[in-house]
């Protein structure tokens, strides 16, 4: 769903901007309180990861593809606010580096794929979570469920875009229709992607999961015939024999593989946004791309003849510079949360 410079006119999109810097900027405050010890290693991770499972546009019907958009399982994984910034810093990169979506546009695709999928995932999330068992699968069940739903939700905020200014004279209503109905079912291959990435960090490391902290039940005993709260135990670490490390390590890998080696069979059919564009005219002034002459646009290396090796050698430069700007800004970000913690904070916090 990368809007490309040229759908939205100049107006709407330094409005869009001044959202989506605002929506940083409260982002970058909120994710001091989120980047702990157990989420900042995680976090610069999850934007790699997110920039290589982009790569892998899926089939969703005749002609046309889907990828994920990344915000309901960054959210999930280390929190709402630092989802936000993962999401934007894949953005980024693929615009300034790849020639994916518009440079001028930035503000639009940071308040689509980043703010309003993840707000409306995590959202969606908690109140699940709060209604269903206490559990893992519920986890994992309430992040389908929320990754689903945030995938059209940005297809109606683009379309809410488009009718405010759009470059083109279009149906809204035809565009709606066309854009919440496909991505709908691009957003069942998301919940899939997040369903499963969540499953599979909570079946190792639950504690490091941010959306799945604080599920767990108090034991209950009954006590002449009433429940009454069991005395708390020592707290026993969770999955102690798989470390941070591991769990780090083992997240790159994957990433460098899925972007390396599996984007080379993903589809390459057009994706949702890009087949309606074409189907109802949103397209008729799309301008080139400020940085089409990147020796990385559109995913592949300059002057390397083939398309395999290009392609997997553009990909894992992208995780690699994807991992090292996220880290290095989630680094500041926790490095000012702990600078920001006075003595008597923390004297607060741990005497009691």
């Amino acid at each position: 769903m990368h809007v490309p410079d040229g759908f939205i006119n100049a107006p709407t999109s330094a409005a869009t901007g001044v959202i989506a810097a605002g929506a940083v900027a409260v982002s970058l405050r909120g994710a001091r309180r989120e980047l702990d010890e157990r989420t900042a290693p995680l976090a610069g991770l999850v934007a790699a990861f997110i920039f290589a499972v982009q790569m892998l546009n899926f089939p969703v019907a005749a002609g046309t593809s889907g990828h994920l958009l990344g915000g309901a399982l960054a959210a999930i994984l280390v929190g709402p606010c630092t989802g936000v910034l993962c999401v934007s810093v894949v953005l980024l990169m693929q615009g300034i580096l790849f020639a994916d979506g518009g440079l001028t546009a930035l503000g639009v695709n940071i308040t689509n794929m980043a703010i309003v999928t993840t707000v409306v995932a995590y959202a969606l999330f908690r109140g699940l979570v709060k209604v269903l068992p206490r559990t893992r699968r519920s986890v994992t069940a309430a992040s389908f469920v929320a990754a689903l739903v945030s995938v059209p939700a940005a297809a109606l905020a683009f379309t809410l875009m488009y009718a405010v200014g759009g470059t083109t004279d279009v149906s809204i209503g035809k565009v709606a229709t066309a854009m919440v109905g496909v991505h709908v079912l691009i957003g069942i291959g998301e919940a899939v992607i997040t369903a499963l990435t969540v499953g599979a960090v909570i079946a190792v490391r639950p504690d490091l999961v941010y959306g799945a902290r604080g599920l767990t039940q108090k034991l209950k005993l009954r006590v002449n015939g009433e429940l009454v709260d069991a005395p708390e135990a020592e707290p026993v670490p969770v999955a102690a024999r798989t470390s941070h490390r591991k769990v780090w390590a083992a997240g790159l890998v994957t990433s460098l593989v899925l972007a390396g080696f599996v984007s080379f069979y993903a589809s390459a059919n057009p994706d949702g946004l890009e087949k309606v564009a074409a189907d109802h005219g949103i397209d008729k002034k799309t301008e080139e791309h400020s940085t089409a002459g990147s020796p990385l646009a559109d995913y592949g290396v300059e002057d390397v003849d083939d398309a395999r090796l290009s392609g997997g050698l553009a990909g894992v430069i992208g995780v690699g510079v994807t991992v090292v700007a996220g880290t290095g800004v989630f680094w500041v970000v926790r490095r000012r949360r702990t600078q920001d913690t006075s003595p008597s904070d923390t004297t607060s916090l741990t005497g009691v």
